[in-house]
């Protein structure tokens, strides 16, 4: 009788133990770079689409260089928002890339953006800016480096549709009082601060006006920018 009660005791502890085995393996977390993720996406929105809260902006098509870039430049400190910060402190290279290109790859819908009301003499000053530039200050038109559908430029240039006029306008900010900085020639810094309070604002409200598309960043290996950038490395021009 014991040894039949001892026999039957294996047999549940046995039973019992794969059982558990089988939930735990149930319950796990599949070890992918979408859950990996999943502390990304809290803020950014579902693959990354962007959700309604100004300052969280979409990441999902922009190009992996540029992102990667942010990513390196908020673990570095270049960039500085405390939970950024905190939780890229550790993360190595490879791996920030891997991040950057699983977002890269990835193109869901766009967040459409709720319509905001800004005068017409703002929005023609912003359109000038972004379509023309400022040849009194040399500062170039937004669309010869961001593309001229503003979806961006492979490797480094991010596109510009789908922003709130607050997120840009903090953006360009931070650049001018150096509060976010970029690689070597920082191009953005030196534009930013050239440009005034009121141009700020007007280029803000120009983007944040424009419908949202799904244009892809741009692919043009080797094209020359209209001024050096640190974060879109150019190849050098062949000697004559």
């Amino acid at each position: 009788m014991k040894i039949l009660t001892a026999s039957i005791a294996i047999l549940l502890a046995a039973q019992a133990g794969a059982a558990f085995a089988q939930a735990t393996a149930a319950d796990r977390i599949p070890d992918t770079m979408e859950a990996r993720v999943q502390a990304c996406t809290g803020c950014h929105g579902a693959q990354g689409r962007g959700v309604e809260n100004v300052y969280f902006p979409r990441l999902a098509g922009k190009p992996a260089g540029y992102l990667y870039n942010q990513l390196v430049a908020f673990r570095d400190g270049r960039r500085k928002y405390v939970p950024m910060n905190y939780l890229l402190a550790y993360l190595p290279d490879a791996y920030l890339m891997r991040m950057a290109e699983h977002f890269a790859a990835l193109n869901p819908p766009p967040l459409v953006q709720p319509s905001v009301s800004r005068p017409a003499s703002l929005l023609a000053e912003g359109r000038r800016i972004v379509t023309q530039g400022l040849l009194g200050k040399k500062i170039p038109a937004c669309i010869t480096c961001h593309g001229a559908e503003l979806g961006g430029r492979e490797p480094g240039i991010p596109g510009l549709l789908g922003l709130r006029a607050d997120y840009v306008s903090a953006q360009l900010g931070a650049w001018r009082f150096g509060v976010r900085t970029a690689l070597a020639p920082d191009c953005m810094q030196y534009i930013a601060s050239s440009l005034s309070e009121p141009e700020v604002a007007a280029v803000s409200a120009y983007l944040s006006s424009l419908p949202v598309t799904a244009s892809r960043p741009l692919r043009q290996p080797g094209m020359r920018l209209p001024i050096a950038c640190g974060s879109q490395p150019q190849k050098p021009e062949a000697s004559r």
